[in-house]
């Protein structure tokens, strides 16, 4: 079940040793890094796509309103992950701060100036455009596994993007993460509390949450 909401989104993200130089600094001619607070849309679906957006630190969701009013999170985007990509003109979706967060807005004349700079920075951009179109399909995979094996992925996905195997520290709701995994906010938090009676995590708070036997979620990733 999906949730209904009022705002809009985004794209993917990359690794951030994956991130050129130029744009991994935000150097000020590419752009300037602006403070959004928690829920401030970024950019809304549909709107021209003439920027492309870098987080510094904070959280962003991707999301896309369906016809009936649902709203289907689509990305989450970290710290060093680039997004605002589009093969289009105009933005498929939207991305909104999912808490206070710092974001790098830099215009695509000035991006696509390094990108077609040094043939190391221009190669570089390839591993993120591969790292995005690979969680893309992942996500696509994963809404047709059972929702133990979708909260399974999602908790060993954001301890690996978060640079800790052991703990998750997550910035998003439960609902958004039953709006990406899409289940219920109830099946979000009936399966964490049956892995938890099982030994496979505890939960210190809502947000943060110990993986203490990442072998066995790993076997219901698999």
């Amino acid at each position: 079940m999906l949730s209904q909401t009022t705002h809009a989104a985004a794209l993917p993200s990359m690794p951030f040793g994956a991130i050129p130089q130029q744009l991994r600094e935000g150097r000020p001619h590419l752009g300037a890094t602006k403070c959004f607070a928690r829920n401030a849309e970024i950019f809304g679906e549909d709107e021209p796509a003439t920027h492309i957006y870098r987080v510094v630190s904070g959280a962003v969701r991707a999301y896309r309103i369906l016809h009936d009013g649902r709203r289907q999170i689509t990305a989450f985007y970290l710290p060093g992950d680039l997004f605002g990509f589009e093969g289009g003109s105009n933005h498929l979706n939207s991305c909104e701060a999912i808490c206070e967060s710092q974001i790098c807005v830099i215009r695509l004349n000035a991006a696509s100036g390094t990108m077609t700079g040094p043939v190391d920075t221009t190669r570089d951009l390839w591993p993120m455009v591969k790292e995005e179109l690979r969680r893309m399909q992942d996500h696509m995979v994963l809404l047709v596994r059972s929702a133990e094996e979708r909260v399974a992925h999602f908790l060993l996905e954001m301890s690996h993007r978060g640079g800790n195997p052991g703990s998750v520290n997550l910035q998003m709701s439960r609902q958004d993460i039953a709006d990406y995994l899409g289940i219920t906010i109830e099946t979000v938090s009936r399966t964490l509390t049956h892995f938890e009676q099982a030994g496979l995590i505890s939960l210190r708070t809502s947000r943060q949450i110990d993986l203490c036997r990442r072998s066995a979620l790993a076997r219901l990733n698999a």
